[in-house]
């Protein structure tokens, strides 16, 4: 498998989403709120989820009355995500909730967005700088002036720091072999998946960019957004560059 691929047959495999979301609803419902509390929105806002998956976020984020577009580079994941585009009974569109299979690293709507996420290490994930700068600027380009953007990735010191290399989970009779390790500019992660659908073991490797603070403080600036804040985890702690896990940053779209 080339690299550029990893992502494009991972993300669109169901033990993908088993994997990582299934247990986790509780969990992204709860952030997302304290999100809202933080930002205070005003009703009926636009807001783009950039790397939505399959919508778990957006869908919160309608709930609440804004105007929200989901876009993904897996078109599985989109097309599950496109249930919820209807009402509860499945009769009637929502006009407030949308998706669309779209690469983030292309042009997708200009000055239309009071907000902007990438959340639960969404990024990270392309093969040179160049294409992480366009998915910067695409999002930046999405926004209006002194939109916010909201970009929430793993903290590189802390992975570094808490790092497993070998774990097994078995989650709904699938059982995951995970093994885990790094190089000066990535993570990696191998996973072999053993499940009673599968004639042989499936795996698939995933690598993350290992982007500092300084780093993202750099691609944001460069397309005219400035860090305003910046949270540690879930519960929006503090920042801090070693003891907490996550690195949520918070930045504003600057005038032109």
């Amino acid at each position: 498998m080339t690299e550029q691929a990893w992502y494009k047959d991972w993300f669109n495999s169901p033990f993908y989403h088993k994997l990582y979301f299934e247990r986790d609803e509780k969990e992204a419902a709860a952030f997302i709120i304290r999100l809202l509390d933080y930002l205070k929105p005003a009703p009926h806002s636009f807001m783009l989820d950039a790397g939505c998956g399959r919508g778990r976020h957006s869908r919160i984020l309608a709930s609440k009355g804004f105007f929200v577009t989901g876009i993904d580079l897996s078109s599985d994941s989109i097309a599950f995500a496109k249930q919820w585009e209807d009402d509860c009974f499945g009769t009637a569109p929502r006009e407030n909730l949308e998706f669309f299979q779209h690469d983030m690293r292309l042009p997708f709507r200009v000055n239309y967005y009071h907000y902007a996420f990438n959340l639960f290490t969404s990024f990270g994930y392309f093969n040179t700088a160049r294409e992480h700068e366009d998915a910067i600027r695409t999002i930046a380009s999405a926004l209006k002036t002194n939109g916010l953007f909201v970009i929430d990735y793993l903290n590189v010191h802390y992975a570094e720091d808490h790092l497993v290399h070998n774990e097994v989970k078995i989650l709904n009779g699938t059982t995951y072999d995970i093994h885990r390790w790094q190089d000066d500019s990535h993570f990696f992660k191998k996973i072999i998946i053993k499940d009673a659908s599968l004639s042989r073991p499936v795996e698939h490797t995933e690598q993350v960019a290992k982007f500092l603070f300084g780093d993202f403080n750099d691609m944001l600036s460069f397309q005219g957004l400035q860090v305003q804040d910046a949270f540690g985890d879930y519960e929006l702690g503090n920042y801090h560059v070693r003891n907490k896990p996550r690195m949520i940053l918070v930045a504003k779209k600057s005038a032109p």
